[in-house]
């Protein structure tokens, strides 16, 4: 290897290094410093408890080696207690260190499991505290799949490097101390060499499995996307007599999976057998020299029994150390991106010391507003507009004019780049994000259920929400009577997202939802976009008396729907063109007037 390379090397795991370490330490709080009492004093308890087992463990092949003393006349223990009592002594020995053990577990796992859900909670409310551009560069599976890593490679982290990389530590150091106490410092010399060289080749293997195991992974990855695609693409490949090319490229990344797994089988069969060649040299040198010892008499056969018994002792929890030490490599990886995230701080958040926002009227301000999703591409370019408290104002346009960008900019999705949004005189940005999500009640273009109840989606409105509330605001959204006629009623279930209603009886179901949340401040972004003619008269009906006496904002694509409003503000390409009411707008034969005209012509033709 070039010395370039090496240094790269050398530095790649420096760097990692330093990321573990890192990670550690953000973990350190969740499960002692920051820890109520409880916590601690459950630590503590396992960790005499861990402390005990391992005495009982190392003392366990004393008994064994009086039973066999006893037994071949060289004497007996001085607990005197002969052959069959060792024997038993030994037995109930094994069992007090598996129970001890045990216990240790039981007592620990309450720690665990309060760290995972702190973690997990504090991950997941951090996730929620995002601004709406985090969530829309995001994949929403990964995300999931970010807190499902993390919070499991805690948990490994905690019950593998506490319960047994440490114990094994510890195990360790104790059988060393007492093969050199008891017998002779070479026995010590050859334990440390044995485990120095096996931890060695162990993670130097487990190192370069690693490598092959993310590429078996890349090609299985490759080939499930390829066979996903074919079948949702099923029709085009028929229709373009593709079977045996689709099937070609599948077999390719199979091909290149299965050359990945197989050196991945090869591998791990070189590392047990090289773990096997080491662990027997090491406990085949020690028994040679114990043996020597009974030769010359200075051993006896219960010492030999038991120098063969600690070395079994150690050499099965050695066993695992492949596979833990692979575990904790990933589980630090997938704790750093986990903690990568809640460090990643949310592009909306409260300002110091922010208030909470009084809504007198709901008069509604945009002062010179600007905003850009990408610098280079403005998308609302110094709009001032106002809203009269109680009054209705339809913002509409051409699609990609900004119709939508407003609403988000008024709830504070974003932040705008420009200018301000005032709600009774207060600056939007100056009060808590809480109390302004409180006063504004939306009615988006596409509603989104919860896989719950039909009932549960309408409550989600106001959690403290009667019965009766919930059924009439159902009314109010024209849509108990559908309700009623399902065989389990508000109890029938949606569906994920809502699948398994329509498209308008969804709609419907974000309107009731909104009615009964009772805001100060509607804001109906294409509300009845899903209805049909007839229902969607009904709706504006039923959002005609949830707005009275409310400021509402509605965006809208059909005309239609805003005919009746107080005022029409028309959006070309983030500025406002026209302003005025419906009749105004078409006596000025401008850009309203002519979308009204285009619609009335293509609904025409549509009947």
């Amino acid at each position: 290897m070039s010395a370039p390379l090496m240094q790269d090397d050398s530095r790649a795991a420096a760097q990692e290094r330093k990321a573990n370490l890192r990670t550690l330490r953000r973990v350190w709080p969740y499960v002692w410093s920051g820890a109520p009492r409880w916590v601690k004093w459950r630590i503590c308890f396992a960790l005499t408890l861990l402390v005990i087992a391992k005495v009982i463990a190392i003392t366990t092949p004393f008994f064994y080696k009086g039973a066999v003393d006893a037994l071949t006349d060289h004497g007996v223990s001085p607990l005197m207690l002969g052959a069959v009592g060792l024997t038993v002594a030994y037995g109930g020995a094994r069992l007090l260190n598996v129970g001890f053990q045990q216990l240790r577990d039981v007592v620990f796992a309450p720690v665990t499991q309060r760290a995972l859900r702190r973690l997990a909670l504090e991950t997941f409310r951090h996730i929620h505290r995002m601004s709406m551009r985090y969530h829309i560069t995001r994949k929403t599976g990964g995300l999931s799949r970010i807190i499902e890593r993390g919070v499991k490679g805690v948990d490994f982290l905690l019950r593998f490097l506490v319960l047994s990389i440490g114990p094994l530590i510890l195990e360790l150091s104790m059988v060393a101390i007492l093969l050199a106490a008891v017998f002779d410092i070479w026995y010590l010399v050859v334990v440390v060499i044995t485990v120095a060289l096996y931890v060695w080749f162990t993670f130097s293997v487990t190192e370069w499995r690693v490598k092959l195991r993310r590429k078996m992974n890349e090609q299985d990855t490759e080939a499930n996307q390829k066979a996903i695609d074919s079948l949702l693409n099923y029709e085009t490949v028929k229709y373009f007599g593709a079977e045996d090319r689709e099937a070609i490229r599948y077999d390719t990344s199979m091909r290149g999976y299965a050359e990945a797994a197989l050196k991945t089988a090869y591998s791990l069969g070189f590392l047990n057998f090289g773990q096997s060649v080491l662990i027997t040299s090491g406990l085949v040198v020690v028994m040679v020299m114990a043996a020597q010892g009974v030769e010359n008499g200075t051993m006896t056969v219960g010492d030999f029994v038991m120098i063969n018994a600690y070395m079994i002792q150690i050499t099965v929890p050695l066993n695992f150390l492949g596979t833990v030490y692979r575990e904790i490599r990933q589980g630090l990886v997938d704790m750093a991106e986990m903690f990568t995230l809640l460090e990643q701080p949310a592009d909306v958040t409260d300002r110091e010391n922010a208030r909470e926002l009084t809504v007198k009227g709901g008069e509604i301000r945009f002062e010179n507003v600007r905003f850009a999703y990408d610098p280079e591409r403005e998308i609302i370019k110094g709009i001032n507009l106002t809203v009269e408290a109680g009054q209705t104002v339809a913002i509409v346009g051409s699609t990609g004019s900004g119709k939508s960008t407003i609403g988000r900019l008024l709830f504070r999705f974003y932040d705008v780049t420009g200018g301000a949004v005032y709600i009774d005189g207060q600056d939007i940005r100056d009060v808590t994000q809480e109390s302004l999500h409180g006063a504004i009640g939306i009615v988006p273009q596409d509603t989104v259920l919860f896989n719950d109840t039909i009932g549960y989606n309408i409550a989600y409105g106001r959690s403290d929400a009667r019965e009766d509330e919930v059924i009439q605001a159902a009314k109010d959204a024209q849509i108990h009577d559908f309700i009623v006629s399902l065989p389990d009623g508000y109890e029938t279930t949606v569906g994920e997202r809502g699948l398994k209603l329509s498209g308008g009886e969804k709609q419907r179901v974000g309107i009731a939802r909104t009615l009964l949340k009772n805001p100060q401040i509607l804001l109906l972004d294409e509300a009845t976009s899903a209805l049909d003619t007839n229902t969607e008269r009904d709706i504006k009906e039923a959002l005609e008396r949830a707005g009275r006496g409310r400021t509402v904002v509605t965006i809208a694509h059909r005309l239609s729907t805003v005919a009746q409003a107080d005022k029409i503000v028309v959006l070309e390409q983030g500025m406002i063109v026209e302003t005025g009411t419906h009749q105004q707008l078409l006596t000025q034969s401008g850009r309203y007037s002519a979308l009204w005209m285009t619609q009335q012509a293509d609904q025409t033709r549509n009947y």
